[in-house]
């Protein structure tokens, strides 16, 4: 399947292209991923975007960048799958500087609710690092609700629920 490009009131979700590794590589390398594992070296950036790339040739579903409407990137949303997560897991991540203005909730919104209507999921989760307050925060405000029973990527992740039809910002 062909990576969508998805619209909102102020953002543009679009596909990856050569052309964003750079500002990807940056994220990724620095503290701003700490709770994704990182800081990741080169190797493991480019795994990382290679990741949400590929996923659409192997799962129909992976990476797409979030632009502002005037065409300014301001981070990423996934639907990472594969050997490394327990279940399909609804990612988000904002480069520096574009905290605090929604862009996450909104974005990690049109993507969770394409990946119900279009892509037909009945579920998906997000894993967070109990530490990542505001990514908690993004999840709540999308109606996910925490499920201890889950199964984890990592021992101490939380896991928040995605179910369709459920809250939204």
């Amino acid at each position: 399947m062909m990576a969508p490009t998805l619209t909102t009131a102020r953002l543009v979700l679009r596909p990856l292209q050569m052309a964003d590794f750079p500002a990807y590589r940056d994220f990724m390398r620095s503290d701003r991923a700490q709770y994704m594992g990182s800081p990741f070296d080169l190797a493991g950036a480019w795994g990382q975007f290679c990741h949400d790339v590929g996923l659409w040739a192997l799962a129909g579903h992976g990476g797409l960048l979030i632009d502002t409407l005037d065409g300014q990137t301001v981070g990423a949303v996934s639907l990472n799958a594969g050997p490394l997560y327990p279940e399909t897991e609804l990612g988000w991540m904002l480069y520096a500087g574009h905290e605090g203005q929604g862009y996450a909730t909104e974005a990690a919104l049109a993507y969770r609710d394409w990946a119900f209507a279009v892509r037909g999921f009945a579920t998906l989760v997000s894993n967070i690092d109990p530490a990542n307050l505001a990514s908690a925060a993004v999840a709540r405000r999308l109606g996910a609700r925490l499920d201890s029973a889950a199964a984890r990527q990592d021992a101490s992740d939380l896991v928040f629920r995605h179910l369709p039809g459920e809250g939204g910002a």
